[in-house]
């Protein structure tokens, strides 16, 4: 589009409102105005301006207000939806199963209900990541369609500007100095305003003094804060920049570790120490009987070299050996290792015998390894046991059929196949610790407990965020962009001294009028110039006069 020519030969881009060089007002409403607006001193705004091409229609929706604050309230809404109930990457489940099932088991239908929407995992949902980024793009759009054109006003701000424009000013003074030599006026106001502490340029004979225009820059900065931060939330999508998961490993377990690609844990011992004093009434009733001092996990770290066979610690490189104590991770390539839980007296392995029922003889023992049960158990020619199906932590029966409430070893229940050498069709029975057996028609074996052997489990948390520095930066930007945006404010004095020897004077601050009021009230006493007006508070005055008259 063609530029706009202003009468003092200067050639604005389309859209100013205000003349870059004089200050005279060039569109039909900064004409109108008793004062003008100067937000962003009148310069051409894109958003403001174009909206012809799909690239324009774009750009002023990212570019809008209203737009950036609906993007805001709803990411704080889905945000909050996220905390009515724990994200799954803190439940203690192996399985997506499980974690399903915690859901409906502790917070009923309405968990259920919101696993099944995805709220148990929102913030690693891909809508989630669309209206972030959403969020960063309005906010960077934003910034640039106002920050460039105020930046460039603010840089080329001339001194000498027209009466139109400083009559149109908020705060303006007309008239004779009230005493001195006028010669001396403008040198006066100078010298004043140095010791303001405003940096003060002269043209001939006009005069424009400014301070804190940094403080312009508040709201910018602010953005620029958030979109740092933003782009260290989103790094956290990104595989190897967060890592937050869960484990647990028994005693003499070794397990790949999660998100440590390549590393092994191998749990040597867990070790508890308990206070000596008893617990008190109210813990009792809460079910604890002893209250823990200490519980650490020795382990050692290995990473596995290449071509070697996993879970096989010789051919694996041992990194690290260390006690993991409450507060006192593990940390190694980046990666910290918490003791989060423990649980103690895990059933390891439990050996049943298979017995006759009516003469008692045992034909053999049984040991089943709970964590990893063999699917048969030879005990001799023509004699051996099947397990059919196992139920690590049996939680009863629906529609008939045995459930499990996860995958650990808290109650373990079977379903047996005994082949013997009378009976090598099989006898079918179902067993469970403290339960009697359930069996399918009249059997002639059993299979009877024997002993259990236990060990200790750890839980363990393993965490790791590069995005964390990223996250502080941003976070410091931001405040530096309050503090700034809060506690400073841009001031601006023009005063020109005219043709007939009166002086013209024109204020203006973006915000606490108060404080350019004050300065203005000191230069005013020691350069003896006219007594300004704020055409607000004539404005103000003049309506309620109207209103008065209409009553």
């Amino acid at each position: 589009m063609e530029k706009i020519s202003c009468v003092c030969g200067h050639e604005n881009p389309y859209g100013t409102k205000i003349c870059g060089k004089c200050g005279r007002p060039l569109s039909e409403d900064a004409k109108a105005q008793k004062v003008l607006d100067m937000r962003y001193d009148g310069s051409a705004i894109r958003s403001k301006t174009y909206n012809k091409s799909i690239i324009d229609k774009i750009w002023n929706f990212f570019s809008s207000v209203k737009v950036g604050v609906a993007l805001i309230v709803i990411t704080l809404i889905t945000s909050s939806i996220g905390t009515f109930f724990p994200q799954k990457f803190n439940i203690q489940a192996a399985t997506e199963a499980e974690k399903a099932l915690y859901y409906e088991q502790n917070y009923g239908t309405i968990g259920k209900l919101y696993y099944e929407l995805g709220f148990s995992d929102i913030y690693n949902s891909w809508w989630y990541q669309i209206l972030v980024g959403l969020l960063a793009i309005s906010i960077i759009v934003a910034s640039l369609d106002r920050g460039i054109p105020l930046y460039k006003s603010l840089k080329n701000q001339r001194v000498k500007r027209h009466e139109s424009f400083m009559k149109k000013q908020r705060i303006v003074a007309h008239g004779p100095v009230t005493e001195g030599d006028p010669s001396k006026t403008l040198e006066l106001v100078a010298e004043k305003m140095a010791k303001l502490r405003y940096k003060v340029r002269r043209d001939g004979n006009a005069l424009f003094a400014e301070k804190n225009r940094f403080a312009r820059s508040g709201p910018y900065i602010n953005h620029l804060g958030l979109i740092i931060f933003i782009f260290g939330v989103m790094l956290r999508f990104i595989p190897g920049f967060h890592v937050d998961e869960a484990m647990w490993i028994r005693e003499g377990e070794v397990r790949a570790v999660p998100g440590m690609e390549g590393y092994f844990l191998e749990n040597k011992q867990f070790i508890i120490e308990t206070y000596d004093n008893e617990p008190t009434k109210a813990q009792i009733q809460q079910g604890v009987t002893a209250i823990a001092k200490n519980y650490q996990t020795d382990v050692k770290l290995y990473k596995q070299a290449e071509g070697a066979v996993l879970g096989n610690t010789d051919d694996m490189e041992l990194v690290k050996e260390y006690s993991i104590r409450v507060n006192h991770p593990l940390k190694y390539d980046g990666y910290a290792i918490y003791q989060m839980d423990y649980r103690l007296n895990e059933l390891k392995t439990m050996t049943f015998d298979l017995t006759n029922k009516e003469s008692g003889e045992s034909l053999g023992s049984v040991k089943i390894d709970l964590t990893n049960p063999e699917k048969e158990y030879v005990l001799g020619e023509n004699t051996k046991v099947e397990i059919m199906k196992y139920y690590p932590d049996f939680s009863g029966m629906k529609d008939g059929v045995p459930q499990t409430a996860s995958q650990y070893p808290n109650n373990p229940a079977f379903v047996f196949k005994m082949i013997t050498p009378d009976k090598p069709e099989g006898e079918i029975s179902f067993v469970s610790i403290g339960a009697a057996p359930v069996e399918a028609g009249e059997n002639e074996y059993k299979m009877t407990f024997k002993n259990v052997e236990t060990r200790n489990a750890s839980g363990l948390l393993i965490k790791k965020d590069v995005t964390i520095p990223i996250l502080i930066i941003g976070g410091v930007i931001f405040l530096i962009g309050v503090a700034i945006g809060s506690y400073w404010n841009h001031r601006r004095l023009w005063v020109q001294q005219l043709e007939d020897g009166t002086i013209l004077l024109a204020a203006h601050t973006n915000k606490n009028w108060f404080s350019i009021k004050k300065d203005l009230d000191a230069v005013t006493e020691y350069a003896h110039l006219p007594k300004y007006i704020d055409q607000l508070d004539i404005e103000n005055v003049d309506k309620n006069r109207e209103g008065d008259d209409v009553e």
